[in-house]
């Protein structure tokens, strides 16, 4: 296992791949500015990443057709044949949701993504072969070319595995952040305006404060979905948004308006108390 680590590694490594990597962004970028193909195809609507999830279904039907394909037999063809246009049906939606995710990636993440896509992509060619082969009736090269795709198939997946568990990419990263329950002073009250924002510290957690029309608001300052700092966006209508990759969230409920978040941001109540701002969170 440390061999494969090492060799994850070495990929991350190769900075001629951003020659390839930053171009292919550029193109993907202006399809997603949309905020309904954004908020899809990062999960918004669902509450989480929309991207693993998917992975499932190509996964799971394209393995369980290499199981047919090599121990089923005759009478298990016909499964075997559907499996395989299920998974590449699958496929498609499936990257383009990754294609979203990985467009939000810097440096290694940015390296080890793009040979991950390429390996999938491969895999998919590998397996629309092996589907029309079987359509002609050549159901040999049909199975050599599934079992070739599913070789590949899992040399991508461990990247993908890679990318979440090891560097965290589209990991909530406000996931361990506990704010105090009681009321925490961490302001004077004079020191923030109206219309003013401000980063405050919460008993180890940072808080953006906001003051409009004389009610206090608060957020976390971490932005959930690649750990932006909010406290340096933008706010307008009730709602700022992250400087990285333009997330916006309400402060009313910490909801989101526009992804790539799909996590919404924790909430925190505060208040005015003896000339201090006072927080906690919110139940």
């Amino acid at each position: 296992m440390n061999m494969l680590h090492d060799l994850v590694r070495r990929v991350e490594r190769i900075e001629p791949l951003d020659r390839l990597a930053k171009p292919l962004i550029k193109v993907i970028s202006p399809a997603l500015r949309p905020r309904g193909v954004r908020n899809l195809l990062s999960g918004t609507y669902v509450g989480h990443p929309l991207h693993p999830m998917l992975t499932d279904l190509p996964i799971g039907a394209w393995g369980m057709s290499a199981v047919l394909d090599a121990a089923g037999g005759p009478a298990a063809a016909p499964a075997a044949d559907l499996l395989v246009k299920v998974g590449v049906a699958a496929a498609v939606p499936t990257a383009a949701s990754g294609l979203n995710d990985w467009s939000d990636t810097y440096g290694r993440e940015t390296r080890a993504g793009l040979v991950h896509a390429m390996a999938m992509t491969t895999a998919l060619s590998l397996y629309v072969a092996s589907a029309a082969a079987r359509a002609q009736g050549s159901r040999r090269g049909g199975k050599a070319l599934g079992l070739a795709g599913f070789g590949v198939l899992l040399a991508g997946a461990y990247l993908g595995g890679h990318l979440s568990f090891v560097h965290g990419v589209n990991v909530n990263r406000t996931a361990w952040q506990a704010g105090p329950q009681d009321w925490t002073p961490v302001l004077v009250d004079a020191d923030l305006a109206e219309g003013e924002q401000r980063k405050v510290d919460a008993a180890g957690v940072s808080v953006l404060l906001y003051r409009t029309a004389g009610r206090l608001c608060a957020l976390a300052s971490t932005c959930s979905h690649m750990g932006g700092p909010l406290d340096e966006g933008t706010i307008s209508d009730g709602c700022v948004t992250c400087p990285w990759h333009g997330s916006v969230f309400r402060f009313a409920d910490g909801g989101i308006v526009r992804g790539p978040a799909s996590t919404p941001e924790p909430r925190y109540e505060a208040r005015s108390r003896d000339g201090q701002i006072e927080v906690r969170a919110s139940p």
